[in-house]
C-alpha cells in the first residue's frame, strides 16, 4: 500500500444535539452532549487509516489532556505519529458543534495549537514527505504553512490533494502544485466567484479551477453527490440515499476514503464511488472520527 501523508488539524469536538439552531441572542435547551476527537486533518487521517491506508500524520497539539488523548487515539488507529508535535504554550484545538434534528451542523473552532504549525515543523518532517506517495491537506492550519507544504510536496513530485476547508483563499501559485482539489459548493464559490447551483455552474466552477493549474477537480455537492472534471473527463457520481443524523465529518471521510482509493490505483469513477459510500455511512453516525467507517463496513 502506498504511503499517505496527512497534514492538518487536530481538535476535540464538543457536540450538543438540539431540535433547532438558536437565533441570535437566544438561549435554547439542547439534548444530549458528546465529546469526540475531531479536526479536519485528524478526521481525514483516521478515515484513511480505517479504510486501509498507510498513514503518517503531521499536526500540532497542546500539552494538555486533549492533545494527549488525541495522539493516543491516532496510535490506536495505526497512524504513524512521529510528527504529531506538542506546543507547550498553547492549548489544543477545540470545536463547539451544534447538531439539529435534521443532522445539519453549525461549528465554531478555537484553533489553539493548530495555529502554531510552522514551515520549520514541515522541514523537520522531511522524511515523511520523502516517503509519501500522496499528500492530503486542508485549511485549518496557517495558510503560509499550508502553501509551503503544498509547494514542498509538489516540487518533490508528490500527488497533492487539497480539501480547501474551511473556505479561504490561497495564492495563485499554489494551484500549480495541486493534483486534485475537492471543494464543496461554498468553497468553490469563494475560490472561483461562481455560485454552484446546478450541473452547468458546477462545470463552470470546475473549469475555473482547472484554469488556475489544478489537474483534477471534485466538487462535493452534499446529497446531490460529487462532480468530477479534468482536462479529458467529467462525471457526476450520485450520493447514497441514507438518513443523516450528523453530517459533521462527511467531507472529511470522503477525502480520506478518496485518497485511499487513489493510492490503491483505482480509476476516478470507482474511487469517487468508494468515497461516496464511506461518506454516506459516516452521516448515519454521531461524531467526527467516531463516524468514519472501516473497510468491512463498505
Amino acid at each position: 500500500m502506498p504511503n499517505i501523508l496527512v497534514i492538518g488539524s487536530s481538535n476535540t469536538d464538543m457536540v450538543v444535539k438540539t431540535e433547532r439552531f438558536p437565533q441570535a441572542g437566544e438561549t435554547i435547551l439542547g439534548g444530549e452532549f458528546f465529546m469526540f476527537p475531531g479536526g479536519k486533518g485528524a478526521n481525514q487521517a483516521v478515515a484513511a487509516a480505517r479504510l486501509g491506508g498507510e498513514v503518517t500524520f503531521i499536526c500540532k497539539v497542546g500539552q494538555d489532556i486533549f492533545g494527549t488523548q488525541a495522539v493516543e487515539g491516532f496510535k490506536k488507529e495505526g497512524i504513524a505519529t512521529d510528527f504529531c508535535l506538542t506546543d507547550e504554550h498553547t492549548a489544543s484545538g477545540v470545536a463547539l458543534i451544534t447538531v439539529n434534528a435534521e443532522g445539519e451542523n453549525e461549528i465554531v473552532v478555537a484553533s489553539g495549537a493548530n495555529n502554531q504549525l510552522t514551515t520549520t515543523d514541515l522541514d523537520n518532517a522531511e522524511s515523511a514527505f520523502a516517503a509519501a506517495d500522496l499528500v492530503l491537506i486542508q485549511l485549518e492550519t496557517p495558510i503560509p504553512t499550508v502553501e509551503y507544504a503544498i509547494a514542498k510536496a509538489g516540487k518533490m513530485g508528490k500527488r497533492v490533494i487539497l480539501n480547501p476547508a474551511p473556505a479561504q483563499n490561497i495564492s495563485a501559485d499554489t494551484y500549480q502544485h495541486l493534483f486534485l482539489i475537492t471543494p464543496n459548493e461554498t468553497e468553490a464559490e469563494l475560490l472561483t466567484g461562481i455560485r454552484v447551483e446546478d450541473d452547468a455552474t458546477a462545470a463552470q466552477a470546475a473549469d475555473a479551477l482547472l484554469a488556475k493549474g489544478v489537474k483534477h477537480v471534485i466538487l462535493t455537492l452534499g446529497a446531490k453527490g460529487a462532480y468530477y472534471k479534468s482536462a479529458g473527463q467529467e462525471a457526476l457520481v450520485p450520493a447514497e440515499k441514507v438518513k443523516a443524523v450528523d453530517t459533521t465529518a462527511a467531507g472529511d471521510v470522503f477525502n480520506g476514503a478518496l485518497t485511499v482509493a487513489l493510492a490503491e490505483g483505482k480509476d476516478w469513477l470507482p474511487a469517487i464511488q468508494f468515497a461516496a459510500k464511506a461518506a454516506a455511512i459516516s452521516v448515519t453516525r454521531m461524531g467526527a472520527q467516531a463516524s468514519a467507517p472501516h473497510r468491512s463496513d463498505l
